[in-house]
């Protein structure tokens, strides 16, 4: 696989690579062109890589254009990063409490009641060697989905996301409600607060009303803390039996963006995030993975992220804002998420 990402990267042609959780095989998608193509309707097989703003065209590699490969996952013995400093600009620090402070303004008068404030992040890596960076990111977090996607027209980016936007197969459906965030120190006995336990409920209750029209029942486990590398989150399981005739199209745009990436209501906290905070996430917090791969659809959210360039590399981090949230308090939130990744380098 290594030789076919080298060739892929010198003739400048798109494939992604990618494991799934708990999974020791590593799966590619290698586009035997440089086309860049677009996902027309979800009819389509093959991998796609969606941006934040659905009114954005999202990228596709279709299978009938492209080669498979599959290979097993040496098993490696990662070394631990030693623990990061965590330096930032007391301007980015400044910029960022008032894109919250904005936020919690808004919900204030009633009509929104979470909003998730981002941010971008540059960072210049002493060297920079991507299959290095990629081999440590699937030993590090194994129980994420880890990818490698580029394509010349869009760039490069790699993550390992803990959050499954969808999975269906024979009629069922199954995803999860993410939200709160903790620092991992050696146990999940832990206990959060009444505003990240309110911010994870939002993101359930959105969940299974999106799923209810193609639904003919749904199952909510119980919340539980749950672990995603250096990070703890407060995680609902919900699993739904389909309708026959469902429409995947119909559920993806429903669900996406989540409470958990984007606020609730949706189609207000967008449009306020869209106009205030004053970047571009591109596809971070959009969505990626297989469609329709042998009958089977499997989506995640591209959470724990980073875009590549020559020599730099680009963090995107965020962060659930209520009316209960404080600016400063939820800054260093996302200096902590920063170290997922941070933390291969």
């Amino acid at each position: 696989m290594l030789s076919r990402i080298q060739e892929s990267l010198k003739q400048k042609l798109p494939f992604v690579v990618y494991c799934k959780p708990n999974s020791d095989a590593m799966l590619g998608l290698f586009q035997k062109d440089s086309s860049l193509n677009y996902l027309e309707d979800f009819s389509q097989q093959g991998f796609v890589l969606a941006p934040f703003d659905s009114n954005q065209k999202s990228i596709f590699i279709p299978t009938s254009n492209a080669d498979f490969f599959s290979e097993k996952i040496e098993s490696k013995t990662i070394e631990e990063s030693k623990t990061l400093s965590l330096h930032y600009s007391e301007e980015e620090k400044q910029r960022f409490e008032q894109l919250v402070t904005q936020m919690i303004s808004e919900i204030n008068k009633g009509q929104i009641h979470k909003i998730v404030a981002s941010r971008k992040e540059e960072f210049l890596p002493k060297s920079l060697d991507v299959v290095q960076l990629f081999e440590k990111l699937i030993h590090k977090y194994p129980t994420a989905f880890r990818y490698w996607f580029y394509h010349p027209e869009i760039g490069m980016w790699l993550g390992a996301t803990p959050e499954k936007l969808v999975s269906i197969q024979n009629g069922i459906l199954q995803t999860m409600a993410y939200a709160g965030t903790q620092k991992f120190e050696g146990t999940l006995e832990v206990e959060w607060q009444e505003k990240e336990r309110e911010e994870q409920q939002f993101v359930t209750d959105f969940i299974t009303k999106a799923l209810q029209p193609e639904s003919e029942q749904i199952t909510v486990s119980n919340p539980y803390t749950s672990q995603a590398g250096t990070l703890l989150h407060i995680r609902t399981d919900i699993s739904a039996k389909l309708k026959s005739g469902f429409s995947i199209k119909n559920i993806i745009e429903k669900l996406h963006p989540t409470p958990a990436v984007c606020g609730q209501p949706k189609d207000l906290a967008k449009a306020f995030i869209l106009e205030h905070e004053r970047y571009n996430r591109k596809y971070y917090s959009g969505f990626l993975g297989e469609l329709n791969r042998q009958n089977a659809s499997e989506l995640y959210v591209n959470l724990r992220c980073m875009e590549i360039e020559t020599d730099k590399v680009y963090f995107y981090i965020g962060c659930g804002i209520t009316k209960d949230s404080n600016p400063e308090k939820e800054f260093f939130e996302t200096l902590n998420k920063s170290v997922t990744m941070k933390s291969l380098f």
